[in-house]
């Protein structure tokens, strides 16, 4: 089994106990590069759920995105820290272009990041 990097779980944490959501980010995982913001697993769940109320087709699926009170779940039964990066705005790059435009809403597994960096990624031409 693969583990995660320390320093990249180290920053998870901070972007989860400080509740901040300006932190960007790019993660090289597998078939993918994503960049954009780190957001605290309860914020980000609020906006997904939010995203699905709106719409007419899967709306139900909102109830999946419920955060119990008092936050989110970053720290699992065993208490070892966040397992998952939840980035907003973001966008996964493919050639000379990210996807979407706007900024998608991803879930990344921390222990499938294979590199990384500091900083949103963008192109000179945008």
């Amino acid at each position: 089994m693969k583990q995660s990097d320390d320093l990249l779980v180290a920053l998870a944490a901070m972007v989860e106990e400080q509740r901040s959501s300006r932190m960007s980010l790019t993660v090289v995982i597998p078939g993918a590069v994503i960049t954009g913001r780190l957001a605290p697993e309860a914020l980000w769940k609020e906006r997904v759920a939010e995203v699905l109320r709106d719409s007419a087709h899967l709306g139900s699926f909102a109830a999946a995105f419920a955060t119990p009170a008092g936050g989110g779940d970053h720290e699992p039964e065993h208490g070892h820290g966040p397992t998952h990066l939840h980035f907003h705005v973001a966008r996964i790059l493919q050639g000379s272009f990210g996807i979407p435009d706007t900024g998608g809403m991803y879930r990344v597994a921390l222990k499938d990041v294979s590199a990384w960096t500091i900083g949103d990624i963008g192109y000179a031409d945008q």
